[in-house]
């Protein structure tokens, strides 16, 4: 369907927050800007030694909230899964960054190229939910790239510990 760009407004919250402050709107390549857009805030987080427990409550609340918000618009605007919400890249790949360990720049561009793998190909639950004609799908899709991208991230932190120690 075609997304109804000259309505939206970054001027509502919504359209705001689901684009990642408008980065949605970049005309190429929107999903992997909104990668791209996460990754020095989740690089400052982990330079800062914030445990991961604290990061999970805030990574469920926001993924809740944004299901709602994606379902709510799209509903509104009677379009799928438009490219400018990017939320669910910056929610898949903070799920990525979970699994990360040392939180080196190193460790972050390998997770970003699994994320952005495992968004692409779409295999098992990441294509079924992206299949689904509801916000929650738009945004799990990504969630279960992440979780993908974080687990292969972990084998190969094992397989070569002196590189991602």
């Amino acid at each position: 369907m075609h997304e109804k760009s000259k309505t939206l407004s970054l001027k509502k919250p919504e359209v705001f927050f689901l684009s990642f402050a408008g980065v949605g709107f970049i005309p190429k390549a929107p999903g992997t800007f909104g990668t791209l857009a996460i990754l020095p805030f989740l690089y400052l987080l982990g330079e800062s030694k914030i445990p991961v427990f604290f990061v999970i409550p805030l990574l469920v609340i926001v993924t809740a909230v944004s299901c709602y918000l994606a379902d709510s618009l799209q509903r509104s605007y009677q379009i799928h899964d438009p490219s400018w919400i990017v939320m669910d890249e910056v929610l898949g790949m903070t799920v990525a960054w979970l699994f990360i360990g040392n939180h080196s720049l190193l460790s972050l561009a390998v997770l970003f190229a699994l994320f952005r793998f495992f968004d692409i190909i779409k295999i098992g639950p990441v294509a079924y939910f992206d299949r689904m004609k509801h916000g929650a799908g738009t945004i799990l899709d990504d969630i279960f790239a992440g979780l993908f991208a974080g687990i292969v991230f972990t084998f190969l932190r094992l397989a070569a510990p002196n590189l991602f120690p």
